[in-house]
């Protein structure tokens, strides 16, 4: 069934290349868009197949959400594509009754540009994971936020390998004893949103699997956004990294580690105990009684200093000063439509052009034979 959807979606990247002269947005034929006015629900975005997770696994909530924002897009599902890498996450294409591709180990950021580049009709998504992105995707996802094309890319992180069978992940925090650390980890861990921010991301959130109402916002938030827009989700892998995240989704203990996020609004923990205040050259988590007036966030910064310093702000080991919601958006042309732009000056300026004539052009040389 993927393998169909797979090469639909690449025979539908190929033929609206080449049906390009029908007239249509940026010379592109869209694929079929007769669906869109129809009112969609959930059970469109659900496939035939059998969803196979773990029990209790954080991957089932995130499906949820996502299905159940589909439907507010107003976009067919014929111009949704779902793209994944490798690992249990990746799994995600299957389950969405949408295009899909799953791709190959760390490489969906990049195959997934090449389609957004060419088809600006169509709403991709890149689903991954923290040992997938950030391993051997690392250099592809830094590149994806650089150009800032118009992709959305769900960032899983259990801080564990989990398809393989519990190996720490460049998220697992130092110490961290697993199978291919039985003496505990030596790395310093990757902080994804840190890692984002040095690549130019200009959108940044992080949400929480089992936060349906945060998650589906923050997803919401994404979809609108042009340009790259990462969102990391704080995912409970229940085998082998159970509770990794509990002090951030323990309904006792949440609220006094617990930043969410708004835009205008002064940054507190969900009990409003602490807020954060500005010290020496970065953020501290302070009580209320603090003399220092508590920052106010500010999504849309032209810098990424706010964001970074938010994005530092918590303790590895605790997680407390864990902040969720939205840490930078900050509108800039995206790499497709500054693409299309530069496509349609060298057409005007140059005609069509001909792929024929330039494969079989003068441009060529002989080597002299060996004497």
């Amino acid at each position: 069934m993927l393998e169909s959807k797979a090469n639909g979606a690449a025979n539908g990247a190929v033929n609206g290349a080449a049906n390009g002269a029908n007239g249509t947005k940026n010379g592109r034929a869209a694929v079929p868009s007769a669906r869109a006015a129809l009112p969609l629900t959930v059970k469109d975005f659900k496939t035939d197949q059998e969803v196979r997770w773990c029990p209790g696994c954080g991957d089932y909530a995130i499906l949820a959400a996502v299905q159940g924002l589909m439907p507010t897009l107003g976009i067919a599902r014929e111009n949704i594509v779902f793209v994944s890498g490798i690992g249990c996450s990746s799994r995600f294409p299957y389950y969405m009754n949408t295009y899909g591709m799953h791709s190959i180990h760390g490489r969906a950021p990049a195959i997934a540009t090449g389609l957004a580049a060419t088809r600006p009709d169509l709403s991709v998504w890149v689903v991954t994971g923290d040992g997938d992105a950030l391993s051997i995707g690392g250099n592809h996802l830094i590149h994806a936020l650089r150009r800032n094309v118009n992709l959305k890319i769900l960032l899983f992180n259990n801080r564990i390998y989990g398809l393989t069978k519990g190996q720490y992940s460049p998220t697992s925090e130092q110490g961290k004893i697993t199978k291919s650390t039985p003496l505990g980890s030596l790395d310093t861990p990757f902080n994804p949103l840190s890692l984002a921010l040095g690549a130019e991301a200009s959108f940044l959130a992080r949400s929480i699997d089992s936060d349906r109402k945060h998650l589906t916002e923050v997803l919401a938030a994404a979809a609108r956004h042009e340009g790259t827009a990462l969102i990391e989700i704080y995912q409970n892998c229940n085998i082998f990294n159970d509770g990794a995240f509990d002090p951030v989704k323990d309904p006792a203990a949440r609220d006094s580690h617990l930043i969410r996020l708004q835009h205008g609004q002064p940054i507190l923990t969900g009990d409003g105990r602490k807020a954060v205040r500005t010290e020496h050259a970065g953020y501290t988590l302070a009580p209320q009684g603090d003399p220092r007036p508590a920052l106010v966030h500010d999504a849309h910064a032209e810098g990424p200093e706010h964001a970074f310093a938010l994005s530092r702000l918590a303790d590895p080991a605790t997680l407390d000063g864990t902040v969720i919601g939205v840490l930078r958006h900050t509108p800039r042309p995206s790499y497709d439509q500054q693409l299309a732009a530069q496509l349609t000056q060298a057409t005007t300026a140059r005609g069509p052009g001909d792929l024929t004539t330039l494969l079989t052009g003068n441009d060529t040389w002989q080597v002299p034979p060996r004497t």
